[in-house]
């Protein structure tokens, strides 16, 4: 009996002693990191019991980079459905004239817009006598609160809007031509852009394209050399501009007699019917946002859910009723938090580790929504966190100076944690951070 009450005794001891030892390794991991303790905030959370069993500094504001996808698509597909479809559709009135209802579609295309046309021309409307673009599913704000100016030719942010067409991307082939020479430059569909043409044909591809937004942004100036033919991506300045383009394009290859204005107007409710229409399940998106962390489709997906919250333009305002409206049925506390975009581009996004981890467990129940989360090797995973296989599931997230993860992760005894890591860090390497952040899964996933 004695010696029951003394293993009983240690058993206790040990029960009481471990989660305190298992937080001193992870204390010491970060202070091994060289990364300012300050700068670091964690919280790990059991998604069973919804208990803490770690936290540092996880009630501290801080910015979570593209992390922030997690809470803005979930609350999105809340609120449009797993069902909802991006939907840009042609229409025609009694009196013989066109309508376009956009629907801000992110992945629609040139191709889609020509199929539209070719399909008017088929049912003989070959000479409308005027032509409508109702664009009021989203408000005229094409770019993020807080997004850096200096990101302008950034093609991973792109422009977004109602005008929504090839990726809001223009595409710049640089081709080399007689050695030392100048380069070929040329875009792959018009658009009025003017080369200050610096490159040269050389030994190696090293192109670098700049603009001065505001005092000629169709004016791309190109310096660097160029070995072989190369394609350069850039963002639209002017999304719309581009759009009637394409529009315009459409119309002229299907000899369509229509030579007017396209004018802003709202579809009207009765006396139209349809001609054609392009449809995109929002499914599309879901892959490309968590897995390709694309802020182009979080930004559109974010902002057509404010819209069909309030049935009305979408706005961010919108978004952010829609997304607080969300947080609270989950039973979450959404006052300590600010966001300003649906991607976490901005650095004006603010949250706490404790928010996004217990936004988690909240979702752990949620097989399919843990499953869409990218794991090891896949992703912006693609070369990371290889050590934990299939037993992790996350969304990463980099800005300048910040590296976000959060997620979950099942430890060695078989226990599945919701957890949340923001490094915020201006004096350190990112691969730095990057390295902490997977020295402190290592520690959950053993110790655990």
């Amino acid at each position: 009996m004695k010696k029951f009450l003394n293993l009983l005794i240690c058993l206790t001891i040990m029960f009481i002693i471990t989660p305190a030892a298992i937080a001193a390794a992870i204390d010491k991991t970060i202070a091994q990191s060289g990364i300012n303790k300050d700068s670091v905030s964690v919280s790990v959370k059991d998604t069973l019991t919804g208990k803490t069993v770690y936290k540092l500094n996880a009630k501290k504001s801080s910015m979570p980079a593209s992390t922030l996808k997690l809470v803005t698509l979930s609350a999105s597909l809340d609120t449009l459905g797993k069902d909802y479809k991006f939907s840009t559709k042609l229409y025609k009135n009694t009196n013989n004239e066109l309508f376009l209802l956009l629907s801000a579609d992110p992945f629609f295309t040139s191709a889609d817009l020509k199929y539209l046309i070719k399909t008017a021309k088929n049912k003989n409307i070959i000479s409308p006598k005027n032509f409508y673009i109702d664009d009021y599913i989203f408000d005229n704000k094409e770019w993020g609160e807080g997004w850096q100016w200096d990101d302008d030719l950034n093609p991973l942010m792109p422009k977004f809007s109602s005008y929504n067409i090839d990726n809001n991307l223009l595409n710049i082939i640089v081709s080399p031509s007689g050695k030392g020479a100048p380069a070929n430059i040329y875009v792959t569909k018009f658009y009025p852009t003017t080369f200050m043409n610096l490159i040269t044909t050389g030994d190696k591809n090293e192109i670098k394209l700049s603009r001065n937004n505001h005092i000629s942004p169709d004016i791309i100036n190109a310096e660097g050399t160029v070995k072989e033919q190369e394609t350069v991506q850039i963002p639209v300045n002017h999304p719309k501009r581009y759009f009637i383009l394409r529009l315009e394009e459409a119309i002229r290859d299907e000899n369509m007699d229509y030579y007017g204005n396209f004018i802003q107007k709202k579809l009207p409710k009765s006396n139209v019917y349809i001609v054609a229409q392009v449809d995109h399940p929002l499914s599309q998106a879901i892959q490309l946002i968590l897995t390709d962390s694309s802020n182009f489709a979080a930004e559109t997906v974010f902002k057509a859910a404010g819209a069909k919250f309030v049935n009305n333009t979408g706005s961010l305002e919108n978004s952010v009723k829609m997304l607080n409206s969300y947080l609270k049925k989950l039973g979450i506390d959404y006052s300590d938090i600010k966001i300003v975009d649906g991607s976490g581009v901005s650095k004006n996004n603010i949250v706490t580790a404790d928010f996004m981890s217990e936004f988690l467990v909240k979702k752990a129940a949620d097989k399919e929504f843990k499953n869409s989360l990218p794991t090891a090797g896949e992703g912006t995973l693609v070369n990371r966190m290889l050590y934990f296989k299939d037993n992790l599931h996350a969304k990463t997230g980099t800005l300048a100076d910040v590296s976000a993860i959060a997620g979950y992760i099942t430890s060695r005894s078989g226990k599945t944690y919701a957890f949340d890591i923001m490094i915020n860090d201006p004096k350190t390497k990112m691969t730095d951070k990057k390295s902490l952040e997977e020295y402190i899964l290592r520690d959950i996933f053993t110790k655990y």
